[in-house]
C-alpha cells in the first residue's frame, strides 16, 4: 500500500510552488484546514489562486494569506467578513472572481467528476454572463459554465484512517468532499487518525482513492465567525 501519511502540515505542504492553484475546503469558518493554512502563511509561498467559498476572517483562515499578500486572485461565493479582502479589493491588489454559491459548488463537483462544462439559469441576465455561451432549454435560458479543478485541495476532516478514508461533520461536507476529488493532490488533516478497517465503509465521506496525503492536524481553534445570542 502507498503510504499518505506525513508528520505534519510543513511536510504535506513541502512541494507546493508559488503560482500554484489550491482549492481550500469549509463553509464560513467550519471545517476549514487551519495547520496547513498557518503553514502555507509562514512560508515564503505567493501568487496563489485559492478557491474556497468564503475568505476567511481578519487574523484566521485565509485571512492569514490575504495579510502577507500570498493571495493573487480569490474565487469564492461569499466574502462579507474580511476588512483586508475588501481593501484589497478595492485597492486594485487582489483579483476576485465571486461565483454563486450553488455554482461554485457545481463546478468544483463537475471538476472532479471529470465533467468540463455544463449548464445553469444561475446568473442569465447579470455580469456574470459576459462572455459566456448562452443556450435556450425547454424556454428557458442558460448559460455554460466551466470546470474547476486545481493543483492542490486542501481538506479538513473529522476522523480519517491511514489510507486517507475521510469522515466530516455537520456543515464541513459542505465543501470539502467535492474539492477533494478536484484537486490533482488532495492534502486531507483530521481530527483524529485512525488505523485502516477502523472508520465504518458505510459512514465514509471521501473514499481514500482520492486521497494523496494525510495527517492528524493539532490545535484547532473551530472560531465561530457572527455569533448570535439571545438576549436575556
Amino acid at each position: 500500500m502507498i503510504k499518505k501519511t506525513v508528520s505534519g502540515a510543513l511536510e504535506a505542504i513541502a512541494d507546493i510552488k508559488s503560482g500554484a492553484t489550491i482549492m481550500f475546503g469549509g463553509f464560513g469558518l467550519s471545517g476549514i484546514p487551519e495547520n496547513c493554512i498557518a503553514a502555507l502563511a509562514n512560508s515564503s509561498i505567493n501568487n496563489l489562486t485559492c478557491i474556497s467559498n468564503n475568505a476567511g476572517v481578519d487574523g484566521f483562515g485565509l485571512g492569514l494569506l490575504l495579510e502577507k499578500h500570498q493571495i493573487k486572485k480569490m474565487m469564492a461565493s461569499y466574502v462579507g467578513e474580511n476588512k483586508e479582502f475588501e481593501r484589497q479589493l478595492l485597492s486594485g491588489e487582489l483579483e476576485v472572481d465571486l461565483i454563486p454559491q450553488g455554482t461554485l459548488a457545481e463546478r468544483i463537483r463537475a471538476g472532479g467528476a471529470g465533467i468540463p462544462a455544463f449548464f445553469t439559469p444561475t446568473g442569465y441576465g447579470t455580469e456574470i454572463a459576459n462572455g459566456k455561451e448562452i443556450r435556450e432549454f425547454d424556454g428557458k435560458m442558460y448559460l455554460m459554465e466551466a470546470w474547476l479543478r486545481a493543483d492542490f485541495a486542501i481538506v479538513k476532516a473529522w476522523k480519517g484512517d491511514e489510507a486517507g478514508n475521510l469522515v466530516y461533520r455537520g456543515t464541513s461536507r459542505n465543501f470539502n468532499p467535492m474539492m477533494a476529488t478536484a484537486g490533482k493532490i488532495t492534502i486531507a488533516e483530521v481530527e483524529e487518525l485512525v488505523p485502516i478497517g477502523t472508520l465504518d465503509p458505510n459512514q465514509i465521506h471521501t473514499p481514500g482513492i482520492y486521497v494523496q496525503r494525510i495527517f492528524q492536524g493539532q490545535n484547532y481553534e473551530k472560531r465561530i465567525e457572527q455569533r448570535t445570542v439571545r438576549a436575556n
